[in-house]
């Protein structure tokens, strides 16, 4: 998506350890026009998929997944990051760890929101080390339920995530792909 890749490098900041920071319009601050398009974009790519849900982890993949529902027109649902006293007990159980927070997360949805019978599109801001996809992929495998696929705004390409993800037969369909970063800022993408 061309547009994507010219607002990352209008506005995206590289940081010291691969860290791309694109909070002024994705993860902090929203462009909701721009997010708008980007879920258009995730409806043309997995319009024909069957999806009936919405999968994503709390919380940059939150508005994302919510715009990009909107055009399947079918539900969000999100692992949340810690049990609260108004999750049920009955939730499937997953481990994280998240590259941008350098932790370990137990990661729970409640087994009402997942079934057998879904048919899931994943959705995420980013796709590094592969960690909170595969965290997600393995939730949807504990209900039964299938993976249409991963639609990713953002796939850092030179590390090893998208193709884990690839290899085990998902298909992962990311608006940008970055094929480098260097710490004086410069971002090249993927033809």
């Amino acid at each position: 998506m061309k547009a994507l890749e010219e607002r990352i490098v209008k506005d995206g900041k590289v940081f010291p350890g691969q860290v791309l920071k694109v909070d002024c319009f994705l993860n902090h601050q929203v462009d909701v026009a721009f997010l708008n398009e980007i879920g258009r974009e995730f409806y043309r790519l997995y319009k024909d998929s069957g999806v009936n849900k919405i999968f994503t982890i709390e919380a940059s993949g939150i508005g994302i997944a919510c715009i990009t529902a909107q055009y399947f027109n079918v539900p969000v649902v999100f692992a949340k990051k810690s049990l609260g006293k108004n999750i049920a007990s009955d939730v499937y159980s997953t481990k994280v760890r998240s590259f941008t927070h350098g932790r370990e997360y137990d990661v729970i949805v409640s087994q009402e929101f997942l079934h057998k019978e879904d048919r899931i599109l994943i959705i995420d801001d980013f796709l590094a080390q592969g960690c909170a996809l595969n965290g997600l992929i393995d939730l949807i495998n504990c209900a039964g339920a299938e993976v249409v696929g991963a639609g990713i705004v953002i796939e850092k390409a030179f590390q090893q995530g998208g193709d884990i993800i690839r290899s085990k037969g998902i298909r992962v369909e990311s608006l940008a792909r970055i094929s480098s970063m260097s710490d004086d800022g410069s971002i090249t993408f993927c033809d």
